[in-house]
Formats: C-alpha cells, sequence, structure tokens
C-alpha cells in the first residue's frame, strides 16, 4: 500500500481518483458552507447579497477555504515530536495545523448557524448576521492562509 506521503507520481491511479473525489468534496463542502452564510445573511436584508455575484464569490472563498485548509501536506519526514514535550508553543508546522483548524472551526460554526437559523425560518438580527458573515469570512481566510503556507514551505523542502 502506498503512504499519503508518497509523490503523487509514486500514487496507484485508485489512490490518485481517491484524492481527486476527496478534495472535489471538500471544495463542495466548503462552497455548501459559503452559499448557507450568504443566505442566512440575505436573509436580514443586507444590500451586500443583492445579486448573485456575491453569492457566488462566497462559494468560491468557502471551496477555496476547505480545499486549500483542510487536506495540508504532511509536516517534512524530520519533523519530530521531542518528548517530554517542549515547553513552548510549538513549531511553525504546529501553528499551520492550528490556523487551518481553527479556521475550519469557525467557518462550520458560522454555516451551522446559518443553516439552523434558515430551517428554524428566523429572521435574522441586522448585526448578528453581520457577524455571522465576518466569522466566516475569518474563518475561510484562516483555512486559505494556513493551505498557502503549508504548500509554499512543503514546495521548499523538496
Amino acid at each position: 500500500m502506498i503512504s499519503r506521503r508518497a509523490p503523487w507520481d509514486a500514487r496507484s491511479t485508485i489512490s490518485r481518483l481517491a484524492h481527486i473525489l476527496e478534495r472535489i468534496g471538500l471544495a463542495l463542502t466548503g462552497g455548501s458552507c459559503g452559499l448557507f452564510v450568504a443566505a442566512h445573511i440575505g436573509r436580514a436584508d443586507i444590500e451586500l447579497i443583492g445579486s448573485a455575484t456575491p453569492v457566488f464569490a462566497m462559494m468560491i472563498i468557502g471551496a477555496a477555504g476547505f480545499y486549500l485548509g483542510i487536506d495540508l501536506p504532511h509536516p517534512p519526514v524530520d519533523h519530530e515530536m521531542h518528548l517530554p514535550l517542549r515547553h513552548g508553543l510549538g513549531s511553525k508546522a504546529d501553528t499551520v495545523e492550528l490556523l487551518s483548524a481553527a479556521g475550519t472551526f469557525i467557518a462550520a460554526v458560522a454555516a451551522v448557524i446559518s443553516v439552523s437559523s434558515i430551517v428554524l425560518d428566523e429572521s435574522p438580527h441586522r448585526a448578528s448576521a453581520i457577524l455571522i458573515g465576518l466569522a466566516w469570512a475569518a474563518g475561510a481566510a484562516l483555512q486559505i492562509a494556513a493551505g498557502i503556507v503549508a504548500r509554499k514551505k512543503a514546495a521548499s523542502d523538496t
């Protein structure tokens, strides 16, 4: 069996297909989170969501966040955990992983609140809808930043 650390060209066709399907699924999940948050904001009669363009942009940003941020490249082989654990915050790889996790959590919470508001047919207050939208945007931005940093680091290590 080929491990996930194997280079792309060393993977089997089935492994490559599974990875592509997984990444498309993650992008679709992120896009749907963006759509749910856009629908939530739109229900609060905020002028930002007056056309399809901002909704589509939120879906693309959400898709990019989940695509880049959830499936981070593995840390380099020499990235070891030192026992006993060192005091401090950890390595750069640990920080990138935390940024990705925090972004995923924040974006998902914003999406869950949005969906629950839609399903329960509640009219959101303008301020809470803006807060949900900003939280989602911050989460997606954290995911995208973590994904870019991790990929730049992985590319420079090879």
